[in-house]
């Protein structure tokens, strides 16, 4: 089976063949003549792959979330998984499994980690009825009225899916002690975002020589899970 695809497209394939197309166009944001090239693939498709897992990250600490932001390097485990998989061409789909972490692409280093922890407290900063050390007085956010919670319907059919019988008085004050002062995290991860694609090209990775893929934990210590999809040709 062979197949076309240009280099715009999600996946790239490997290539037996390809032309290019090159040409000038004016920019309509800046009035101003760029030169583009286009180029097209031909390559051999093997046999299809479509495999999902899911990893669990450990904690490396003990104890209740104190909304401690922490980043955790996951290129060298997809990358072994990629190899095991002996996927080619294709793209992988990496999604966080939880409301207060993040999946982005960045660089991993010690000293970045601590700006961006940082930058992500100024941005969003704890309230101050949580158990964050940087917690600021005067912040109040509506999802830590606990005591108010669950105050919809809907909400409580989602504590009773996850196992809580909140019409038991009991279970419902268990429900809210063990619920985190936690909005800002929450935020945090609206704002990262939950996935990441990544193409492969010849069994490789296609991410740039200073590039990690990063699980950002808004919301920690704890166990956290991701999840990882391979989609392509072996």
């Amino acid at each position: 089976m062979f197949a076309v695809f240009a280099i715009v497209v999600f996946i790239a394939l490997e290539t037996n063949a390809f032309s290019t197309n090159q040409g000038r166009q004016m920019s309509l944001r800046t009035g101003v003549w760029c030169s583009s090239t286009t180029v097209v693939f031909q390559a051999a498709l093997n046999d299809p792959i479509c495999d999902y897992q899911q990893v669990t990250i450990p904690t490396s600490q003990s104890g209740p979330p104190r909304q401690k932001i922490s980043v955790e390097d996951l290129t060298p485990t997809i990358r072994a998984m990629l190899k095991e998989s002996n996927m080619q061409q294709g793209v992988i789909n990496v999604v966080s499994q939880h409301t207060t972490t993040a999946i982005t692409i960045n660089e991993r280093e010690k000293r970045l980690a601590e700006d961006m922890e940082k930058f992500f407290l100024e941005i969003a900063p704890p309230d101050e009825r949580s158990s964050s050390a940087a917690k600021q007085s005067g912040i109040r956010y509506f999802h830590n009225d606990i005591d108010q919670r669950p105050d919809s319907e809907e909400e409580a059919q989602r504590c009773r899916e996850n196992g809580w019988d909140i019409d038991d008085p009991e279970r419902l004050e268990a429900w809210r002690d063990q619920e985190p002062i936690n909005a800002h995290s929450h935020l945090l991860s609206m704002f990262l975002g939950s996935s990441e694609s990544i193409p492969v090209v010849n069994g490789k990775m296609v991410i740039g020589q200073w590039q990690s893929i990063l699980l950002v934990d808004l919301d920690g210590p704890r166990d956290r899970t991701v999840g990882i999809q391979f989609l392509g040709y072996k």
